[in-house]
């Protein structure tokens, strides 16, 4: 009798299954295991990519040849035939990029990979049961299609704008050449991000290939001021060590931590009848605590493969210390110590905030904040939590950025009320924080009404009070501003 293949989850996938005896042994789905090793292996490729493929020593195009194959074949292993949909939208894409006028291409781009990255969201999740029994190829697509739009609307401003229509951010980022299908495959499925991110701007990522990017940066900052008497070579190296140390710390707390407290108890008996008010509250935030080193590890792991390969770095710091944050997805200090719900957005999936700002809050004539958010949910997905979560922080945003208007100035007399100000808010952001994205990873309809039952609707009814009620007073001295990041609004 034949044997029967296995039957546990962790075995489920369509990429690669020669670490299944890793995965059964750890006690990992396989998936996991195939990325976290795909990442590490991308790490090892950066540093010799970087030394043994130095534009110095190798011209450009062998440099986007080795990081574009690289790139495919890590997208196979962890993904297998899924893969398939990464290469197709890619190709579609660029046929679009090639025909399409300048005065359109960016819609263009925009709707067909907004268009099939949502189908394939659908069909993953509901034609497929919500994802459990499929790897979830979906990563991958979400990053390309931000690069996707990215480039497209760089090279509309480049091409299809006046220059003196531009703000200022445009103009630099703007691209006044369509790329060549090597450069395209390149910046779309290059090792270092075709897995987990971040986006990043073309522009940036072919003075990377070229070995201008650097020395680009530099000139940015004007090196000279900075107190050095040559143009510098700055090392990454310890920028990746730093990310390295930060990655295994939160691959610790994903072990013991996110173990301890998963989100299923927040759907358990003694949490929802049975927990006062005050009990639920402070378990909800430490269960949303809980969720976030898988986050941490992921982002902060793929930002040190880009730096290992010497792509990254934004220039010199007030103190003069090379930085290498350019492509950083989050600020776990600012994370964990903001003040605002604002703060703490501004310092959450960076990359995904900005690309979110240049195409959309920017661009749009009317409600820039509540398409931006719509834009941010049908990016992720389609599991009803994620329209939960959104449409909850758009009210909390709101509200936040109402009640700081009236009433912060008050406490801005003294150190003393500064300092009680700050306390308050802290606690008051990380609450709402919790409460805002406890359906984002809860996913479904259910647990998502039976917990916000449980917290009989507390911050909705609060927000929409706040809102109707408290006069609504302009920031002083500052301009409107996106739900993730300053910016300087645009109509396009």
């Amino acid at each position: 009798m034949a044997a029967e293949p296995p039957s546990s989850l962790s075995y489920r996938t369509t990429g690669s299954t020669c670490l299944h005896p890793l995965s059964e042994l750890l006690g990992i789905p396989l998936d996991q295991v195939n990325f976290v090793a795909c990442q590490l292996f991308a790490l090892f490729a950066a540093f010799w990519f970087r030394i043994y493929l130095s534009p110095g020593k190798t011209s450009p195009d062998v440099r986007h040849a080795f990081a574009t194959i690289f790139g495919i074949y890590f997208v196979i292993f962890c993904f297998g035939w899924y893969s398939l949909h990464l290469f197709v939208l890619v190709l579609m894409c660029y046929g679009l990029m090639v025909t399409a006028s300048v005065s359109n291409i960016h819609r263009y781009s925009f709707f067909v990979a907004m268009g099939y990255l949502t189908i394939c969201h659908i069909s993953r999740i509901y034609i497929f049961h919500y994802g459990i029994l499929t790897t979830d190829f979906s990563g991958p697509l979400m990053i390309v299609t931000q690069k996707i739009t990215t480039l497209a609307f760089q090279v509309h401003d480049g091409l299809g704008r006046r220059a003196e229509d531009l703000s200022t951010e445009q103009h630099r980022l703007a691209v006044k050449a369509k790329p060549s299908f090597l450069e395209y495959l390149s910046y779309l499925l290059n090792f270092m991000s075709v897995i987990a991110g971040p986006c990043n701007n073309f522009k940036d990522y072919v003075a990377f290939i070229e070995g201008r990017h650097t020395h680009m940066k530099l000139l940015e900052v004007n090196w000279k001021e900075k107190g050095f008497h040559s143009l510098p070579e700055p090392s990454p190296t310890g920028a990746v060590i730093h990310k390295l140390c930060m990655t295994l710390v939160s691959l610790l707390l994903f072990l013991t931590l996110t173990k301890t407290f998963p989100v299923t108890c927040l759907v358990d008996d003694w949490f929802v009848h049975k927990a006062n008010f005050l009990t639920r509250l402070c378990y909800l935030y430490v269960v949303m605590q809980a969720s976030k080193p898988k986050y941490y590890f992921a982002w902060t792991l793929a930002d040190a493969v880009n730096n290992a390969a010497g792509f990254g770095f934004s220039g010199v710091d007030k103190n003069g210390n090379f930085s290498w944050d350019l492509l950083s997805n989050l600020n776990i200090w600012k994370i964990e110590t903001a003040t605002s719900f604002k703060m703490y957005l501004e310092n959450w999936n960076i990359q995904t905030a900005t690309w979110l700002k240049r195409v959309c809050y920017e661009r749009v004539p009317w409600y820039p904040t509540v398409l931006t958010f719509i834009l941010s949910a049908l990016w992720h997905g389609v599991y009803p939590g994620y329209y939960f979560t959104f449409l909850t922080g758009i009210l909390v945003t709101l509200a936040a950025r109402t009640v700081r208007n009236n009433y912060r100035h008050y406490f801005l007399s003294s150190k003393a009320l500064k300092v009680l100000y700050d306390i308050v808010t802290w606690a008051v952001t990380q609450l709402a924080v919790s409460y805002t994205v406890a359906p984002f990873v809860m996913l479904a309809v259910e647990p998502t009404i039976s917990l916000y039952k449980s917290m009989y609707f507390y911050l909705h009814i609060i927000s929409l009070l706040i809102i109707l009620f408290l006069p609504i007073k302009p920031q002083a001295h500052t301009q409107r501003r996106p739900p993730t990041l300053n910016s300087k609004k645009k109509t396009d």
